[in-house]
């Protein structure tokens, strides 16, 4: 794109005329979470046992003494060593974002249908403290309809992001969901989010939409250019996003 060089003070007129429609999309951002927090809720009445690093978890164990659960579906099939590149981007600003929000009633934890032994041999290698269970022995993950099941693949059609679509591909797929627990110990699925819906948590994007290059991506991986971060290159004289693609 081309752009124009102008003046200090014709800059300024730009740019405050500018602000005003950034204020409204910071009001019009409020008042849609304002929606958000006032949508119906789900009563859990599963009773979902997941596998940890020292035995069996529940869901309610998972909220740490809070009364609000932010998980991550992580995707992490059973027969994988790795987490899955993009949800390891996301786990890394949760890890960074969670000393602070797990200080105002919120608990985080990460799903994954892997081997528990698999799970917590990557979390270590990624360094990440957050508490991570396996879902494996579980129809958590195919209850909330981020991994899919042999005989919905054959079908044609599965539901993801609160529609039908056509197999990905792969078993698995990432998403967020919010959940409470009132004093009586009823716990409430209140909220999920899926695909692009998740960018809100990654400050990343929100750093890089500042940039003049702004995100720099291209079709068809838009994401190609991030990494595990163990996996980028220690040259710091080159940009994230000018690193290749694995």
């Amino acid at each position: 794109m081309q752009h124009a060089v102008v003046s200090r003070d014709e800059w300024l007129k730009a740019r405050t005329a500018f602000l005003a429609k950034e204020k409204a999309h910071t009001r019009a951002a409020d008042a849609l979470a304002e929606e958000r927090r006032a949508l119906p809720w789900i009563k859990i009445d599963k009773n979902y046992v997941f596998d940890g690093p020292n035995g069996n978890v529940s869901l309610s164990d998972l909220f740490r003494g809070r009364s609000q659960l932010f998980l991550q579906h992580f995707m992490m099939s059973p027969d994988w060593t790795e987490g899955c590149t993009g949800c390891s981007f996301m786990a890394d600003h949760i890890e960074a974002a969670r000393q602070h929000f797990e200080h105002h009633d919120v608990a985080f934890a990460a799903v994954s249908r892997a081997p528990i032994t698999t799970i917590e041999a990557y979390r270590k290698r990624m360094g990440w403290g957050f508490p991570w269970v396996s879902s494996g022995a579980n129809d958590f993950n195919f209850d909330f309809h981020v991994s899919f099941k042999p005989d919905e693949i054959a079908s044609g059609k599965v539901r993801y992001n609160f529609e039908l679509i056509d197999p990905p591909g792969v078993e698995d797929l990432p998403g967020v969901s919010a959940f409470y627990r009132n004093e009586k110990g009823e716990i409430f699925h209140t909220y999920s989010s899926f695909g692009r819906g998740n960018e809100s948590v990654l400050t990343t994007y929100a750093v890089l939409d500042l940039m003049p290059k702004g995100r720099d991506e291209t079709q068809p991986n838009p994401m190609g250019w991030v990494k595990r971060h163990d996996k980028y290159e220690n040259d710091t004289s080159k940009s994230c996003c000018a690193v290749a693609a694995e």
